[in-house]
Parts: C-alpha cells; sequence; structure tokens
C-alpha cells in the first residue's frame, strides 16, 4: 500500500507538518502558514546562483558561511523559507536549519517566484531581522541590494550588466551582475 501524505484542512501549517512532508525531492517552503512548492530551477537560475556563491565564498568574513537552498531558514512556527543563498555565522547553525534570520538571504528571480521574492520574503526577511537582502534577476542581469536600517529596509544599492555594485556591509562585496552569467 502507498502511504499518502494529507495536508490538514481549514488550520495554518507549522514546522511540524511541513517535517511531516514525504522528502520527494520538491522544494517546500512555509510562508504564514500556506505551503509554497517551487519547480526545479532553471540551468541559468542555477548557474548564477553558483557564481554567486564563489563570489560571496571568497568575501565572507572567516567565522560565517554560504550556504545554497535547500536549508530551512525558521523565521516564526508558520515560517520557513529556503533562500537560494544564505550567510550567517557557523555558531547560528543547528544540524538542520538555521533557527532564525541569516546575515545576508539571496534570491535568484525565476518567472514563477519573482512576486513572492520581491514582495513577500522581502517583507518576512526584514520583519524577522536579516542584516541584508538581495534579489538577482539573471534575465537582465541585475542585482538589487536592501540593507536592514532602523527595522526597515532602505536600498543599499543596484547595478545591471557590467556595472558593478560595491557594498561595504553586511561584508565588503563587489558584483558585477554581467559575470554572474558564467
Amino acid at each position: 500500500m502507498t502511504a499518502v501524505t494529507a495536508l490538514p484542512y481549514g488550520r495554518a501549517l507549522t514546522r511540524d507538518d511541513l517535517d511531516a512532508l514525504p522528502d520527494d525531492g520538491h522544494r517546500y517552503e512555509l510562508l504564514d502558514g500556506s505551503l509554497l512548492v517551487t519547480p526545479a530551477p532553471s540551468t541559468r537560475h542555477q548557474s548564477v546562483a553558483a557564481q554567486l556563491f564563489l563570489l560571496l565564498h571568497a568575501a565572507v568574513p572567516a567565522d560565517h558561511v554560504v550556504l545554497f537552498a535547500p536549508l530551512d531558514v525558521v523565521l516564526a512556527d508558520d515560517t520557513v523559507l529556503q533562500p537560494d543563498l544564505l550567510v550567517a555565522p557557523r555558531a547560528a547553525f543547528t544540524d538542520r536549519d538555521l533557527p532564525g534570520a541569516p546575515t545576508l538571504a539571496v534570491e535568484v528571480l525565476s518567472p514563477s517566484t519573482r512576486r513572492i521574492d520581491l514582495l513577500v520574503k522581502h517583507d518576512r526577511y526584514r520583519s524577522a531581522g536579516c542584516e541584508a537582502y538581495w534579489v538577482v534577476d539573471p534575465e537582465e542581469p541585475a542585482v538589487v541590494a536592501w540593507r536592514l536600517k532602523d527595522g526597515d529596509y532602505a536600498e543599499a544599492g543596484r547595478a545591471s550588466g557590467t556595472d558593478a555594485l560595491e557594498l561595504s556591509r553586511p561584508f565588503p562585496v563587489r558584483v558585477v551582475p554581467a559575470d554572474l552569467l558564467g
């Protein structure tokens, strides 16, 4: 007999519900108790994420680590996100997740996630105290970076094409969007 996973009806989902889902290769996230299931990213998306990983890995302080999705970032019992890339202090991780906001969360935009990444995730990371949030648009190519200031995100910079985005916080880094295309 095949096991069937049923989601609870009539209530918001929690971390426990997320943990009960099958390990079936899908990317599951919780956003305010609602289940998000996203398709596998495109080759271009993954290539951009890989190039950005290499750039960030070379720039982060020694006591921090850069990791790829899927890795749970637990912002609340009903909000568990998986940014495409994240940077956080090594000591902040458990064996299975990051319980709290990362230092930097990065989303590489896809047609299926663009609105959620630009609006909802932007707001949830801000509310959770994530110091920096970036979105990368591989189609332009472009990068927009926000930094937490007085409890709100202020744009820290943006760049497109061969223009460079130079940031000093949360650590010094220089990003040229066109170079992320590999």
